[in-house]
């Protein structure tokens, strides 16, 4: 059963803890990390780029000049996709980019991360994490007591505390977010990643 130090909000060893395998030992598979990540940013993609036909374009209800005798091509329409201002051929039309992805390998998959990230020396477990005031300062002190204020951090609390997520807000190296929000794309954005003990806790209810 793989062991990690508990640390406290100074950056203070205070204990250890024993990770559940589930979770924190699995094999890891790049493939399925690499399908979960397409499919979650696949439905990010709004979808709503439009263009138009040269039936939807306005104007070229008027053929432009006879058919024959002119000694030019003939044309029916000034909205033909060979003219400027005309209809789109083949141009992107509104869709969802959304793909089915069980959710049983995007927990997988997560589960793998978290694996990678331990091995990796990049996972980091702290006792609480709580602040006087909502303030960006005292995150700002708190990711320097961790030596972290050089890395892009990701933070993992169990529940939502709206003064805690406000501190984080304002800054750009650094997101929080609550354990039912874990993802892919923000454990493999960001590359170290701290988790409250008691989120720790909870993880295998989460991901399994």
């Amino acid at each position: 059963m793989p062991e990690i130090d508990i640390i406290n909000a100074r950056g203070e060893k205070t204990g250890k803890l024993q990770l559940d395998e589930v979770v924190f030992n699995v094999k890891v598979n790049p493939v399925l990390v690499h399908e979960a990540l397409v499919a979650q940013l696949a439905g990010r993609h709004r979808g709503t780029a439009s263009t138009k036909t040269r039936g939807e374009v306005r104007g070229g209800g008027v053929k432009p000049w006879r058919q024959k005798g002119t000694g030019r091509a003939r044309v029916g329409s000034i909205r033909s996709p060979l003219w400027n201002h005309g209809g789109i051929t083949f141009g992107p039309r509104p869709r969802s980019y959304k793909t089915a992805f069980p959710r049983r390998k995007r927990k997988c998959a997560i589960r793998q991360i978290l694996t990678n990230k331990l091995k990796e020396g990049n996972l980091l477990i702290i006792d609480s994490l709580e602040f006087k005031e909502p303030k960006t300062k005292f995150a700002n002190r708190f990711l320097k007591d961790m030596q972290l204020g050089a890395y892009k951090t990701l933070i993992i609390i169990k529940q939502e505390n709206p003064g805690t997520m406000r501190a984080f807000s304002n800054l750009a190296d650094a997101k929080l977010i609550v354990l039912k929000n874990i993802n892919v794309h923000d454990l493999l954005n960001y590359e170290k990643t701290i988790i409250v003990q008691d989120a720790v806790n909870a993880m295998k209810e989460v991901l399994v």
